[in-house]
């Protein structure tokens, strides 16, 4: 009874209504990371004085920092505080990050002294770089509370057994993003504008000022929220699974599937929305549900978890690990869209940035034209093509999100081969004016020329990420969605960590005995750019070969249907089919 008066709160509470509460924090957050992230790049080469590929490392490093903790976010949110406490906690922690950061931008004596004509510019010292990687820390810890479990808070308020409302997630993920996608294009435009001609410390004092103003907005919020509450940690109940098969390796499995422990009333707490039905793959795990003959003489309602497991908990371990090589497939995307925020912006500054005789666009302005075309895409697949795509497929949502992200790895190909010829199209200008040897000239090419480059990564996003978002979500346990969308920013962390590895190496490696690089500290202009750009096609390529190998041989997530009378189907795989 009680249970059910829980679910009746649920139902009651939650809905579009809480969307514009939850949407705020979300795109503060964004707003304030995007708009220093963005132009980090320039902060650090022109504010501290820091070497080229030093500053672009720093910058990929930070982001995947900021990716990795919401690894730690969502273990909180899951196991303990709740995704609301855990997300106005960390909200917090972020705030006291920007007012730092704002503070390093305009306290004279926490920067280095401004170059002087022909010298040689003083790097930032040990003090002032501390301040700095403190506050970017603070930020990327408060991002790590905030990241996993906006999206998650955001999908939980629809509530999945109503009929009126489970065909909503899905679309939520599309909002969601475009939400995102429109604070981001905010931060590129005015943000960083208000950097480059005002002051970076009301290009980051303002963002700043939202995040509070975000915060106060989702505390209000809080009455009308659906809340689910922390079931406990989900990395420990996998650990008990992987150490009850360990235990039990040499006992041997059962020939029926319904042998195996069943608990319902240990399970009720991380199976609200079903219970996982059995699979046959991974077999090996399928022991730890095997019931031993000293364990069958128990009379316990309770079993020694690190012996014995209910089927449920032990498909959730195998759920994960099957999104495990669909999880990999997205790092490399992510280290081609990094460069971006690096190279990219690098090759704008050396090219004729002007649209009037008195106003040029910054540097930091032009992935403006990624997110425009994210915002495009999104819009034309929810009105558009997945009309279309209904009537082809016959599934509500026009492709499966499997289809989707393979899409987007096609167009990401494309976006750094394109890339790879732009950039020998400004060279080769660079040549013929002799501007080779000048690092600081304006090449006379119009930077306009970078449009399909980050136009094609855009387009691209709008397909993989939210593809991966949707999986994430979909193919997680109840109980394990804030983890879930963990992963999601852990693969976003590894995509940035390999971009920084890759640049090591290319840098390393590609030196030649006249100082000559692929990627040079000072001049773009000696570079070979384009090289490095059809290495990262050809990884994405054999990247694309290995998706379509893991696609193929996905199972999605078997899920125990409950009908009217209270019993209950296995078709799982039907089931979740016909909900993709």
């Amino acid at each position: 009874m009680e249970k059910d008066m829980n679910h009746v709160r649920r139902k009651k509470q939650g809905g579009m209504v809480t969307m514009p509460f939850i949407f705020a924090n979300e795109a503060c957050e964004k707003l304030a990371v995007v708009g220093f992230s963005t132009n980090m790049l320039s902060y650090l080469t022109t504010q501290l004085h820091m070497p080229l590929t030093k500053a672009a490392n720093t910058l990929t490093n930070f982001g995947g920092t900021a990716s990795l903790t919401p690894l730690l976010g969502a273990f909180i949110a899951d196991s303990y505080a709740g995704r609301f406490w855990t997300i106005t906690a960390a909200s917090i922690i972020y705030q006291i990050g920007m007012i730092s950061l704002t503070l390093s931008a305009v306290l004279p004596q926490l920067r280095p002294s401004p170059c002087k004509g022909d010298e040689i510019c003083q790097q930032a010292n040990g003090g002032q770089l501390t301040v700095l990687y403190a506050s970017l820390l603070l930020t990327a810890l408060g991002s790590g509370g905030i990241r996993p479990c906006v999206v998650a808070f955001g999908a939980d308020q629809f509530d999945e057994s109503d009929p009126k409302q489970n065909t909503k997630t899905w679309k939520y993920f599309n909002w969601y993003y475009f939400v995102m996608g429109v604070s981001i294009l905010v931060a590129v435009t005015v943000i960083v504008y208000i950097q480059e001609n005002v002051g970076w410390g009301w290009g980051l004092g303002i963002p700043a000022i939202a995040m509070l103003l975000s915060i106060i907005a989702f505390i209000v919020g809080y009455p009308l929220y659906r809340h689910l509450d922390p079931s406990g940690s989900p990395f420990t109940r996998l650990i008990q699974v992987a150490v009850a098969a360990y235990k039990k390796r040499k006992i041997r499995t059962v020939s029926d599937p319904k042998l195996l422990y069943q608990n319902d009333e240990l399970d009720a707490p991380i199976s609200l929305g079903g219970k996982l039905s059995h699979t046959e793959h991974m077999k090996f795990l399928d022991k730890a549900a095997v019931v031993s003959e000293e364990e069958s003489m128990k009379d316990s309602k309770t079993p020694n978890l690190w012996r014995l497991n209910t089927v449920h908990r032990v498909e959730e371990l195998k759920s994960v690990i099957r999104m495990g090589p669909i999880w990999a497939a997205g790092i490399l995307l992510i280290t081609a869209y990094a460069q971006q925020g690096t190279f990219s912006l690098q090759q704008a500054k050396t090219m004729d940035r002007h649209i009037t005789k008195s106003f040029q666009i910054p540097a930091g302005s032009m992935s403006v034209f990624t997110i425009v075309t994210m915002l495009s895409t999104i819009a034309f697949y929810d009105r558009v093509f997945i009309r279309i795509a209904r009537k082809i497929t016959g599934l509500d949502r026009g492709i499966t999100f499997l289809h989707r992200m393979g899409i987007g790895f096609v167009i990401s190909i494309l976006a750094t081969l394109v890339a790879g010829f732009i950039e020998r199209k400004r060279k080769n200008v660079a040549l013929d004016h002799g501007l080779i040897d000048h690092s600081h000239a304006i090449i006379p090419i119009s930077v306009f020329w970078l449009v399909p480059q980050y136009s094609l990564h855009g387009m691209a996003e709008a397909f993989m990420s939210i593809g991966h978002l949707e999986f994430f979500y979909d193919q997680a346990p109840e109980s394990m969605r804030s983890t879930a969308m963990a992963l999601f920013w852990t693969a976003i962390s590894v995509g940035n960590y390999v971009s920084t590895l890759l640049v090591f190496l290319v840098h390393k490696y590609s030196a030649g005995p006249n100082g000559s690089n692929w990627l040079p500290d000072n001049n773009l202009n000696k570079g070979k750019l384009d090289y490095f750009y059809w290495l990262i096609t050809l990884l994405q390529v054999l990247n694309l070969v290995y998706y379509l190998f893991c696609s193929k041989m996905y199972t999605f997530k078997p899920i125990q249907v409950h009908n009217e009378s209270g019993s209950s189907e296995a078709d799982g795989v039907l089931e979740l089919q016909n909900r993709v």
